[in-house]
């Protein structure tokens, strides 16, 4: 992995939560604005997969592909799905499944480096 796309990703993806939590203390549903970050964020995620894609077909493999990209897929799902759930809950329980979806993002940011380091 590229250790600053890693940390940039592992960075909106905290900077998300930080601001969903704030809406979630203040009792405030989610706002479009949060979600263009998500989007962001989501994007940075592409690109992150795509040079993973590049570097692993260039020949350098994660110790664990399978898992490796799992992460990637599950990672590639997760603020999405909150998305649809802000829209369909319009309650401040929005603001926690995106908080929640922000930061199990920032996690898996930590487990594919150590995937693809043999940690």
């Amino acid at each position: 992995m590229t250790p600053p796309l890693l940390y940039a990703v592992a960075a909106a993806a905290l900077a998300l939560a930080a601001w969903a939590l704030v809406f979630a203390v203040r009792d405030r549903a989610v706002v479009l604005r949060q979600l263009w970050g998500a989007a962001v964020v989501e994007g940075l995620m592409v690109v992150q997969a795509v040079v993973a894609g590049v570097r692993q077909a260039t020949g350098t493999v994660p110790d664990e592909p399978v898992v490796f990209w799992g992460y990637v897929v599950t990672q590639l799902v997760l603020l999405p799905a909150a998305a649809l759930w802000a829209f369909a809950e319009r309650t401040r329980w929005s603001s926690v499944v995106l908080l929640i979806a922000a930061v199990a993002v920032a996690f898996l940011q930590l487990r594919l480096d150590q995937t693809w380091a043999g940690a």
